[in-house]
């Protein structure tokens, strides 16, 4: 390896999230680089600086404690006709409704869904499963240990977001919120 003064650090995390396609843990990233993980984290936003300025068709992401390189959204039709990908078919209200409760509860098993929405979940839980924005994260210890289920990066890739924490609150907890403030008002 290259002496640490001789090795481009920020072209060095490019080329590893270049290559690599799939999202890469800046624990690793720092260890091949034999850098410390605020380094990691410190080059990665110089480089996501540097291509916004540029105005490049590429950026960078967090997801977790992951980065990955990916194609601007707005470039995304042009890719599409490129790679001839036909275009995902949108989730249906069902599908949407799962997802929340899977994102919001998980890990979470399918009956805890159903009762939920009220309705058999079997198909939407398998679509959603093979679409890849949700996955088994283990079993239940009670009687017939049923699977639980919880969101994947995928799904924080495809909803643009860092992690479950940037996910919008809920409606009611936006009313819990509201209604101290309310009564402070009121006295």
């Amino acid at each position: 390896m290259c002496e640490q003064g001789e090795l481009n650090i920020a072209a060095a995390i490019e080329a590893i999230l270049f290559s690599n396609g799939a999202s890469v843990e800046r624990a690793r990233i720092a260890q091949a680089l034999e850098i410390t993980e605020d380094e990691v984290e410190n080059q990665i936003a110089a480089l996501t600086d540097d291509y916004n300025k540029a105005q490049r068709g590429i950026t960078i992401i967090k997801l977790k404690d992951s980065y990955q390189m990916i194609a601007r959204k707005e470039y995304a039709p042009q890719v599409r006709v490129v790679m001839d990908l036909r275009r995902n078919t949108p989730l249906s209200q069902a599908a949407l409704e799962v997802l929340a409760v899977v994102a919001y509860n998980q890990p979470v098993t399918k009956a805890f869904v159903e009762q939920v929405r009220g309705v058999d979940c079997s198909g939407v839980i398998g679509s959603l499963t093979a679409k890849d924005l949700i996955e088994e994260k283990g079993r239940l210890e009670l009687p017939g240990r049923p699977l639980l289920y919880g969101t994947t990066e995928n799904f924080l890739r495809c909803f643009n977001i860092e992690n479950l924490e940037q996910l919008p609150p809920l409606p009611e907890e936006e009313k819990a919120d509201e209604e101290p403030q309310q009564a402070e008002a009121q006295e």
